[in-house]
């Protein structure tokens, strides 16, 4: 039987990644047998711990342990390599998952079971960055999907960088992290938005925070900003350098919680629930575009209404009553910090609505006026710089600038409670 030349490719893009990384693994294996033969001289042993394999099989994956238990510096995955070589694992491929029910009987299901796992994947690499939204399965079956030797490179890379934030977050948290000074309530993104779309029991406005590094700068200036994000009922830490700043603060933070990412999902999840969303802020017609884009994409999502953000004082009254007349459930305010957190706390007990959340610059993204980074980007912690790029006359001193400036903050608050110095203060703050 002839292949077609569309088949010939498929077939030399499904098996030639597979036998070069069994190849790269078999050179490695050989040229590292010196190091491995000392480290076993040296008391080290191999641990196997059994994984899910492609279509369910059982894999043992094998990981390098000294004689007390723990994992060995630097050569911990070293065992791996036979993983590799033998085909049980790949370089790149979906997470390797412990030992269950493997659910063949769903489309998903067998799409993930399909390829073997890798050491490297999408799930992991979210994870070290806090932006693994949704669930393993889902990542792991949008990366078979569209997987590729160029994707596979490019994942292999980012993990390595990536690999500079240190580990993805694991095991029990805190249920509140403490930044500068700042309490977080620290939250999944799917506990964030069950937490906005639910009302508080005492019937008045959760005010919602989104806190990224500019905005903990901007509280060490403005101190009815930092008095507005204290009094926030939910403060949700926003991008790599609050995580950044938990590991150093030994605060570990849960998730990346951003409202650009949270948009589409708080929408997915209002559709047929009879709530609705009012968006307020921006030039005149942004958020009108973001009102078409949310029901282009999520039909279900219903927006009560839309306002700019260029109101004279004199009006303010006039558009609260409107908002209050929509029927919203839920006001996103995208004014930009401080002004939106301030607006929303002296305004609080005049809304109907039973949250508001603070967006900033979020209908700019929707409106399409901005474009929002690459994917790739995102996963590497790095959006910053694409924002950095785009706007370089207004953001350099927020970025450059701002980004020194806090870290030198942290690596100070860091000395003092090594001193034990401040620890009054978070304990009275938590």
């Amino acid at each position: 039987m002839r292949l077609s030349i569309h088949q010939f490719r498929i077939v030399i893009q499904a098996t030639v990644p597979v036998a070069i990384g069994r190849g790269l693994a078999a050179l490695l294996l050989l040229l590292t047998a010196p190091v491995a033969a000392f480290l076993w001289l040296r008391g080290a042993r191999v641990r196997r711990t059994p994984r899910m394999g492609r279509h369910g099989a059982l894999v043992m994956e094998q990981t390098l342990f000294n004689r007390a238990g723990a994992p060995v510096a630097l050569f911990h995955a070293f065992p791996r390599l036979v993983n590799l070589a033998n085909g049980d694992l790949c370089w790149v491929g979906p997470a390797a998952r412990e030992v269950g029910p493997c659910d063949l009987r769903t489309e998903k299901g067998r799409v993930v079971a399909s390829v073997p796992p890798g050491i490297f994947s999408t799930w992991k690499l979210r994870q070290r960055t806090n932006v693994a939204y949704g669930t393993q399965k889902d990542i792991d079956a949008e990366y078979v999907r569209t997987r590729s030797l160029r994707a596979n490179c490019g994942i292999l890379l980012r993990s390595l960088l990536a690999s500079l934030y240190g580990g993805e977050t694991r095991g029990a948290l805190k249920e509140r992290a403490h930044i500068l000074g700042l309490p977080l309530d620290n939250l999944s993104m799917d506990q964030a938005i069950d937490a906005i779309v639910t009302p508080a029991a005492h019937g008045r406005l959760r005010q919602v925070s989104f806190v990224n590094v500019d905005c903990v700068n901007l509280s060490y200036r403005d101190t009815a900003y930092r008095n507005a994000l204290v009094n926030s009922d939910l403060r949700l830490a926003d991008g790599i350098g609050l995580r950044i700043a938990g590991r150093i603060l030994h605060s570990e933070i849960r998730q990346n919680v951003n409202g650009t990412d949270l948009f589409p999902l708080l929408l997915a999840r209002i559709v047929g629930s009879g709530q609705s969303l009012f968006l307020l802020g921006g030039r005149p017609g942004v958020a009108d575009d973001v009102a078409t884009w949310a029901q282009a994409n999520y039909p279900g999502a219903r927006i009560a209404g839309t306002a700019h953000g260029y109101f004279a004082p004199d009006e303010e009254s006039a558009l609260i009553e409107r908002i209050n007349q929509s029927g919203a459930s839920i006001l996103l305010v995208a004014f930009g910090a401080p002004r939106q957190e301030k607006w929303i706390e002296r305004n609080a007990g005049r809304l109907l609505a039973h949250a508001a959340l603070g967006v900033g610059g979020l209908f700019d993204f929707y409106a399409g006026r901005i474009p929002r980074a690459p994917q790739w980007l995102r996963e590497l912690g790095l959006e910053w710089t694409y924002r950095l790029f785009q706007e370089p006359g207004r953001m350099w001193r927020r970025y450059l600038v701002g980004n020194v400036l806090f870290l030198s903050r942290v690596m100070t608050e860091r000395a003092k409670r090594q001193l034990g110095i401040g620890q009054i203060q978070e304990q009275v703050n938590s």
